[in-house]
């Protein structure tokens, strides 16, 4: 076992965030297996493009015999998988991808981390990981108090969230039938740079600056705890650092808005950066759309346990994290229109159909 660590995913938005951290703030050699699904865009990992510590592999988690390949070759110490389906919209028109990569893929990683992990020293088996990184989501909807905690109930709601919750448990039972050093780390809404623009915060900037109708489901009360990607990549570290074998950790932001507060936000920073060219405030081009199938009311992290027991703490408040995230998509709008080319034209997902 040397000091490689297997970063799945790692061209997507989190995983890519991950490669990033660890280049810069640690001395392992980052092996990246992801297969290049739409959302995968290896445009997030220039800067360590070429480096001898980093390795990019296309691969699709679901195929075991290249998956066991990798392990042999690198021997690594641990993994962080990160490789998932992760648009609930999405899953609710295509399930299919979701099941496949989700739950299949992850059940056939576990088995090859577990035909690795079993030939190794007993010194080596001690020091690996399998760090299973998931989403809130898997917890189901909050009422208007409380918080999730590492204890919650599971009550996904969505494909999206069902196999996510899934992945969760095929990982635990994994350590509890085979003693697979493992860890689980539920994570709230993640934002920030390179994040595909299918999602929330991409949309509602792109739609902005066009002068097109921002769209917002509902009456825009579903609340969401908001985390900076940057803040999540060093919590994951963490985790799988110093996170104890066989338990879960929740990451959170302290940011808990609704909706409409989120937007409201963007079209006033967008004022002050970047006034609209027809003169008007951004939030004029807000339009309430019918809302999405089964949209969770409301999530909200508790992230008392990572902070009291690994001393992480978010560094980013919603206000600077947002700042930051709108003078990136800004000055990156060509990145954005590339990899939407393609996949993404804007269109309305998540209302059910074929």
């Amino acid at each position: 076992m040397n000091n490689s660590i297997f970063v799945t995913g790692g061209a997507g938005f989190i995983g890519s965030a991950v490669v990033r951290y660890l280049y810069r703030d640690s001395d392992v050699q980052i092996v990246n297996i992801d297969k290049l699904t739409y959302a995968g865009n290896l445009e997030t990992l220039h800067e360590v493009d070429g480096d001898a510590r980093y390795k990019f592999h296309r691969v699709d988690i679901c195929d075991s015999p290249e998956i066991e390949k990798l392990f042999s070759l690198y021997q690594p110490k641990g993994v962080m998988h990160l490789a998932a389906e992760s648009h609930v919209d999405r899953s609710i028109d295509g399930p299919e991808d979701f099941m496949q990569t989700n739950i299949v893929g992850t059940y056939r990683l576990l088995e090859c981390a577990r035909r690795y992990w079993v030939e190794l020293s007993d010194g080596d088996k001690s020091q690996f990981r399998f760090h299973h990184i998931s989403t809130d989501e898997v917890f189901g909807s909050l009422g208007d108090e409380g918080l999730f905690t590492e204890t919650t109930p599971y009550s996904p709601r969505s494909p999206y969230s069902a196999s996510k919750a899934s992945s969760d448990h095929l990982v635990r039972a994994w350590h509890d039938t085979y003693g697979l050093p493992t860890v689980v780390s539920n994570c709230s809404n993640n934002y920030g740079l390179f994040q595909f623009p299918e999602k929330f915060l991409p949309v509602i900037i792109t739609k902005a600056v066009n002068l097109q109708p921002i769209p917002i489901y509902g009456a825009g009360t579903n609340v969401r705890d908001w985390l900076h990607v940057e803040d999540h990549a060093r919590a994951l570290w963490k985790i799988f650092s110093h996170g104890e074998v066989g338990d879960t950790y929740n990451v959170g932001g302290h940011a808990e808005k609704t909706n409409l507060e989120v937007v409201h936000t963007v079209c006033e920073l967008l004022d002050k950066i970047k006034p609209a060219r027809n003169g008007k405030p951004y939030s004029s081009l807000i339009e309430f759309v019918t809302d999405r199938p089964g949209h969770d009311q409301r999530y909200a992290i508790d992230a008392s346990k990572i902070i009291n027991e690994l001393g992480w703490q978010p560094q980013e408040t919603f206000e600077s994290g947002m700042l930051k995230t709108i003078e990136w998509y800004l000055d990156n709008i060509d990145w954005v229109e590339r990899v939407s080319a393609d996949n993404y034209q804007g269109q309305r997902l998540g209302l059910g159909g074929d």
